[in-house]
């Protein structure tokens, strides 16, 4: 089991980077960083984050298509692969529908738009040429000049021959599918290295298993062949009391929200409670907003509680499948602390 963290860069780059550089020492695989216009550049912040680390790998989780084209995620990854000497990750998903249409840019087949980014961000990073005439991207020619391709090697250290020639390719970057719905789930499960789910329960993970399972068969690959990867609501504290406090209930009030009805019975949730909820988000009511939340709500949505109640929640994700945990906003009441609590107490576990 990998863990990871999420970081949104809504605070000082500075504060980004300790809090890094503790969860490099508190023994994280992964630090993830949010992608949305109005915080601070997604890359910038990467390339930061490269020069004052030496071991943790780094990647957006996760940015979009349609904002930035696949070429330019391409160089940008390539980029902070060589400051952070082969340690980038590359997240990618459809975006927010609403954010991009406020910006003026057409949300389109998201399915089509991630699985052709994929291909051509792949195609790109192996220091390779790409060509296609996509249902989404139509390019003619796309070659970055800075990946320096090398000899593959097999299991024997010798390099692999095709036609009596050496197959050369870049420093492999792994790219990671940020999915949600089956459909997104299926397609990307053919070409992903991994998937980037948004949800921290068993219930919700068996479903979305199935079907990256059935997008994985169908192109001769299996489940072990894709780190999937259960992208949380988390907090921790010495007792689940403590690990309440701060934003944890508003985070859950969000993604109560935002989950469609079959989400939401699935969890065998009170649909009055959630409609009260979203009425009071409507209302831009943060006042009542905790009250409205229930527990039952943030054991569906969220993993929150001392460490021995966290260390359960993960073991139950692990049992249905998962290969990575990644701990999510808001992290915990102290964000310096949760880090270290993580390391000290959940990290171990895992390891051992």
């Amino acid at each position: 089991m990998q863990i990871g963290i999420e970081f949104v860069p809504d605070k000082p780059i500075d504060k980004i980077i300790k809090w890094t550089k503790l969860a490099e020492k508190a023994g994280f695989d992964n630090v993830w960083i949010t992608d949305h216009y109005n915080n601070r550049n997604v890359w910038a912040t990467l390339a930061a984050l490269a020069l004052k680390t030496d071991k943790i790998m780094m990647g957006p989780g996760v940015t979009n298509p349609y904002h930035i084209n696949p070429a330019l995620i391409a160089s940008a990854a390539v980029t902070i692969n060589e400051l952070s000497n082969g340690r980038a990750l590359i997240g990618i998903g459809a975006g927010d529908k609403v954010t991009l249409n406020a910006l003026g840019i057409k949300w389109e087949k998201p399915v089509s738009a991630v699985v052709e980014a994929i291909e051509y961000i792949r195609t790109l990073t192996d220091g390779s040429s790409y060509k296609k005439d996509g249902r989404v991207f139509s390019v003619k020619k796309a070659k970055l000049a800075c990946v320096k391709k090398e000899p593959i090697l097999d299991k024997d250290g010798k390099p692999v021959l095709e036609d009596g020639k050496k197959v050369k390719r870049g420093p492999k970057i792994p790219i990671y599918a940020g999915a949600q719905g089956p459909m997104m789930l299926r397609n990307t499960a053919e070409v992903a290295d991994g998937i980037l789910i948004n949800a921290s329960h068993k219930k919700d993970f068996e479903i979305a298993i199935r079907k990256i399972e059935e997008g994985a068969k169908k192109a001769g690959r299996t489940l072990n062949d894709i780190d999937i990867s259960a992208y949380t609501a988390f907090s921790i504290g010495e007792t689940r009391k403590d690990a309440l406090k701060g934003d944890t209930k508003i985070v859950v009030a969000f993604i109560v929200a935002g989950s469609p009805d079959l989400v939401l019975k699935r969890h065998s949730l009170d649909m009055d409670e959630c409609n009260r909820v979203r009425e009071l988000l409507q209302q831009g009511n943060f006042k009542d907003l905790p009250d409205a939340v229930t527990d039952e709500m943030i054991d569906a949505f969220a993993v929150v509680g001392d460490a021995h109640q966290c260390i359960e929640r993960i073991q139950s994700l692990e049992e249905v499948g998962v290969t990575q945990f990644i701990v999510g906003s808001p992290i915990g009441p102290d964000k310096a602390k949760a880090i270290e609590q993580v390391g000290k107490k959940i990290i171990p576990h895992f390891k051992d």
